[in-house]
């Protein structure tokens, strides 16, 4: 059996409850150094709620995270601040006379180096996604956590997207922690998949196809109809 990376993010017996409803309910994982993990689950399973737990958006949940203090993170939504242009939002936060060249630079990693003077509003979805993404990555993370980065975009874009993610994943060898509802992203992109069913991992399976992935690989179609029928979604 080979053995997992040294865990860059550890998460033991996780609860969270909103009133009455149980959310998670001992949810249990680890990432491992440079590993991406993709968490799936049917709507309110609570993946996004693990998600936000673990970047210190809710502290009101019993059980122990172990988070590295270098991680950065990805929503849906870009969340750009649309009073400041695009350099700026890259550069948020940051300190040093160079912060505007860091941030320039990681535009230029995702394909925006001519946009930093741009307004948020001059972008397209796909490109004020990317930004975000360059948000994250100036800040050399050694964990990303991406809460469906893009459930928002077209098809097109959002495989565009998955493709860039893959390469600077290869690039910086950072892990990720990648929730996510698409059952084809998370075989494309992850090194495991998890199953959140019930507040627990209910499932965890191994994807051991070579990178770069495409959907025709031999082995994609039946580990997509496991994991769909995991999921419960009936064969069409």
């Amino acid at each position: 059996m080979a053995t997992r990376p040294a865990s860059d993010l550890t998460v033991s017996d996780l609860h969270k409850a909103f009133g009455d409803t149980v959310v998670l309910d001992g949810a249990s994982l680890t990432v491992g150094r440079g590993e991406v993990v993709a968490l799936l689950g049917g709507s309110g399973s609570g993946k996004s709620t693990l998600l936000r737990i673990l970047a210190g958006l809710d502290a009101d949940a019993g059980g122990t995270v172990d988070v590295p203090p270098d991680f950065g993170v990805v929503f849906q939504e870009h969340r750009l601040l649309p009073w400041k242009r695009v350099a700026d939002n890259v550069a948020l936060g940051l300190h040093g006379a160079d912060a505007r060249t860091r941030a320039l630079a990681a535009l230029t990693e995702v394909g925006l180096g001519d946009r930093g003077d741009a307004w948020p509003a001059e972008l397209s979805g796909g490109q004020a996604q990317r930004v975000a993404v360059a948000r994250a990555l100036v800040r050399e993370p050694s964990l990303l956590l991406l809460d469906e980065p893009f459930g928002a975009l077209d098809a097109l874009t959002r495989l565009r997207m998955q493709q860039l993610l893959e390469r600077l994943r290869a690039r910086h060898g950072f892990a990720a922690l990648l929730v996510t509802h698409d059952v084809d992203e998370a075989l494309l992109l992850a090194d495991r998949a998890l199953v959140l069913e019930s507040g627990r991992i209910a499932e965890e399976i191994t994807v051991p196809l070579p990178r770069p992935r495409h959907q025709d690989d031999p082995g994609f179609s039946g580990l997509r109809r496991h994991l769909l029928d995991r999921l419960g979604v009936p064969a069409v």
